[in-house]
């Protein structure tokens, strides 16, 4: 459906079936997205996926880089199995890294044709939802594709799970309307930026609160120690700011992402 945003949105399915979970997950997100956005559903297992080589065409790999150029937002959609990403997108990702961005004389990949496009990304799991979020079973499937496609510029809008899909034969109508509503926010997505200065304020109020902590925490501690001189006071202030820090980091980088 064409939009009047003329937005593009396409979903890559990197799945082996093209009627699971992880299918209905994709599809109810362009189904929302679908009201003022083009759509288009792409499944890699309809391509022959290889790897560039010096001077041989390699057609599915233009056709996909064709396709990705042209959409506003990708939605990438792929089960968790044996605790990582699956291995169809995995292949799709292995391929195609030398696309996504470009390398410099050292190697080091710098964002090119594909910077400031937006992604949302979709995995399911066996694991029940509380397992997922003491033990991470998705985390690694987040981590390579955020690594993938942060590779090459790209802005993320969002995450979607679900967890316990063992015997599962379709989604909830709770997480059908999830996916809808988080197509749908996708298809306005109209800013270019990463977010730079929200990410400055979010960071002095997470400063502020933790040298607050801080300081309470220290003038707990010195009811028990005597914190009598400067060097004391300023090692404990350390310690304690430290150890908030890592914890806030850790709940930010490993536990903040919706699991379940």
């Amino acid at each position: 459906m064409m939009g009047v945003e003329n937005v593009k949105v396409l979903g890559i399915l990197g799945a082996h079936r093209a009627d699971g979970v992880t299918a209905q997950l994709l599809q109810a997100v362009l189904k929302g997205a679908a009201a003022s956005a083009d759509t288009e559903l792409v499944n890699l297992n309809d391509y022959e996926l290889r790897p560039d080589h010096d001077s041989q065409p390699n057609a599915d790999l233009d056709a996909l880089e064709a396709k990705l150029m042209a959409a506003d937002v990708w939605v990438l959609a792929a089960p968790t199995y044996l605790g990582s990403l699956s291995g169809v997108m995995k292949n799709f990702c292995d391929c195609f890294r030398g696309r996504i961005a470009r390398f410099n004389s050292v190697g080091e990949a710098v964002p090119d044709r594909f910077k400031n496009k937006h992604y949302v990304t979709i995995t399911d799991c066996y694991a029940g939802g509380i397992e997922n979020y003491l033990t991470g079973v998705t985390d690694a499937t987040f981590k390579t594709l955020d690594k993938f496609l942060t590779m090459g510029g790209l802005i993320k809008l969002r995450e979607i799970v679900v967890t316990k899909t063992w015997g599962m034969q379709t989604i909830t109508a709770a997480k059908q309307a999830e996916c809808e509503r988080v197509g749908a926010r996708a298809a306005h997505k109209k800013e270019r930026d990463d977010s730079t200065m929200k990410r400055y304020i979010q960071l002095f109020f997470m400063i502020a609160v933790m040298a607050l902590l801080t300081m309470g925490i220290e003038a707990g501690i010195q009811q028990l120690i005597p914190l009598n001189n400067f060097w004391a006071y300023y090692g404990v202030f350390v310690v304690v700011f430290y150890v908030l820090l890592a914890m806030i980091l850790h709940f930010f980088t490993v536990v903040k992402h919706r699991r379940r």
